[in-house]
């Protein structure tokens, strides 16, 4: 009777081991895969779009996203898995109708096949994938995160003092993410600087016995939608864009009077040649 007992409570608990080890099935648009950054953008129209992010009446202009992947803070980046700072800037920019987006990255080698497809006579009478139909971007916004490695250690600084990137100081059973980023905005006909903008953001990711609740250390960081890291950034590039467009609306162009810009500074140099 007793080893009968004992059968059943041990086949008890292996049965609870096993269901602990199931899993659940996905949910539809999980909160806890979700950055400030939320929906989905269609022409000039957002859906479930976060309300704190800034939106215009009529776009500036067109523009494109052009991320530096040779410098410096986005190889850090790679380090730790989180990859390229466009898509979520795109879905950003778009919902908030401040600027029309054109492609300038991956895709824009579909665009030439296409357009090499319909010169070889392959796609079908009426494509229309004839010249003259791209549309320029009248700007580009960079993205950049800022690094602080100063006094720092381990784990590479924790990825530095990420009052830029992103820093993790344990202390007390927590850990506090901090980003800092700047968002440039360039005129494409002049190659004028017309906006610069800085973003921060932080939360606290809290932690037990070394383990942080939803994933916080940046061995496990998988992208910018499920670990604390990559969240914070988010938040980050979304305050400096608030802060562009802010000063945006109410934009004056830098004026320097004389012939103009580019022929010739205030700031003279002795021997140089007036124009």
């Amino acid at each position: 009777m007793r080893n009968t007992a004992l059968r059943a409570t041990a086949a008890i608990g292996v049965a609870a081991l096993l269901a602990g080890c199931l899993s659940t099935a996905p949910k539809i648009g999980d909160s806890g895969a979700k950055t400030v950054v939320t929906g989905a953008a269609g022409g000039g129209e957002a859906a479930n779009a976060n309300s704190a992010i800034q939106r215009c009446d009529k776009p500036f202009g067109t523009v494109a996203l052009v991320e530096d992947q040779n410098s410096a803070w986005f190889r850090t980046l790679s380090e730790y898995k989180l990859g390229s700072t466009v898509p979520v800037i795109r879905l950003m920019v778009q919902q908030s109708n401040c600027f029309i987006v054109v492609e300038r990255g991956r895709a824009l080698d579909n665009m030439t096949t296409e357009r090499a497809l319909q010169q070889s006579g392959e796609l079908r009478g009426g494509s229309s994938f004839g010249q003259g139909q791209m549309v320029a971007a009248d700007y580009a916004i960079t993205p950049e995160i800022i690094f602080d490695q100063k006094g720092t250690s381990g784990l590479s600084g924790m990825l530095g003092g990420f009052g830029a990137g992103v820093v993790g100081a344990l202390a007390g059973g927590f850990r506090k993410n901090e980003a800092g980023t700047v968002l440039l905005l360039t005129d494409n006909r002049s190659g004028v600087q017309v906006s610069a903008a800085e973003g921060s953001a932080s939360n606290t990711d809290f932690s037990l016995g070394g383990f942080g609740f939803g994933g916080s250390g940046f061995g496990g960081a998988r992208g910018y939608t499920n670990t604390p890291q990559g969240k914070v950034i988010v938040a980050a590039f979304a305050d400096a864009y608030n802060q562009m467009i802010t000063a945006l609306r109410t934009y004056t162009a830098q004026t320097m009077g004389g012939s103009g810009l580019g022929t010739g500074g205030k700031l003279q140099v002795e021997g140089t040649v007036k124009p």
